[in-house]
């Protein structure tokens, strides 16, 4: 990913979540950047925003990466998915 690239937020996960997002992300490859608070990793917390994981992608290919942890939702039973 160059540098002069501009990133854009896909969403946003806790940090296991967001390492698996990435690796799903980066098998049909698009490169990730994860951002987070170094705070929050530490000390476990989760509010206010600490801990939170934003999942980052250059921005032309922020549409595709949308797409593809939505079809990753819902085949891992996630809103409208089949659970059985």
């Amino acid at each position: 990913m160059s540098t002069s690239e501009q990133l854009v937020t896909v969403c946003t996960a806790r940090y296991m979540e967001a390492q698996i997002m990435k690796g799903r992300l980066e098998s049909e490859g698009i490169p990730v950047l994860l951002s987070y608070e170094s705070a929050g990793l530490i000390y476990g917390l989760t509010i206010d925003g600490l801990g939170e994981v934003k999942i980052m992608v250059p921005r032309h290919l922020a549409e595709e990466a949308k797409e593809i942890l939505r079809v990753g939702e819902f085949a891992k039973g996630g809103e409208g998915g089949d659970k059985s």
